[in-house]
């Protein structure tokens, strides 16, 4: 384990995912929503964003679980249709098993994410395959790492890019980032909550 003045330590690689996971496992209210997830039955699911690496800076930075965490982001993939309609029959009885939750579950079909981005942002991206692929296109490579619950209930982490990222103090957006107004606005909440982090703005 290396670490800093600061405090904040950087497991050996063999350690990083059982540290990933269980510092999701500490807040409570994402062992919750795993746990409910995994009796959904939703194709390719897993609980991604700020769920995951904030749990990680949180607990690099001696703060309670669930410090910052304002959503769980709970992704599944499911390109058998991709109609809006075929989405909100999903997510509907979906979100409403965590209705009782005093933080909000946003459930989405990463098979339709193409389809909004593109409108909202102006870009031509191509759909995604798998909700491990849709790791791969979030804002910055500390985002991009999700956790599940596999067949017998037990953690599993998805992070195609590796963890060096989520363990880095330095958050940096991916230089092809679309919407950098609502990067630089996120970057700033999140460094009043975490000060001890360096965040880099996008140019705008």
């Amino acid at each position: 384990m290396t670490g800093d003045a600061s405090g904040w330590t950087v497991p050996p690689e063999a350690d990083q995912s059982a540290f990933v996971i269980d510092a999701v496992m500490a807040d409570p209210l994402a062992r919750i929503v795993l746990e409910r997830a995994h009796g959904l039955d939703l194709p390719d699911w897993a609980l991604m964003a700020g769920a995951v690496y904030k749990a990680v800076w949180n607990v690099q930075t001696g703060r309670p679980g669930g410090h910052g965490i304002n959503d769980y982001d709970l992704g599944y993939f499911d390109a058998a249709d991709l109609g809006a309609a075929a989405e909100a029959a999903v997510v509907g009885p979906a979100e409403a098993r965590f209705a009782d939750l005093p933080v909000p579950v946003e459930v989405c079909n990463q098979a339709r994410v193409h389809i909004w981005f593109n409108e909202a942002y102006g870009t031509r991206r191509d759909p995604l395959v798998d909700t491990n692929d849709a790791l791969r296109h979030f804002a910055s490579l500390t985002h991009a790492v999700a956790i599940r619950l596999d067949g017998d209930g037990q953690p599993e982490l998805l992070a195609p890019f590796g963890l060096a990222a989520v363990f880095s103090r330095t958050i940096r957006p991916t230089p092809d980032l679309a919407g950098p107004e609502a990067w630089n606005r996120k970057i700033a909440e999140q460094s009043r909550l975490w000060p001890e982090l360096d965040f880099l703005a996008a140019p705008v």
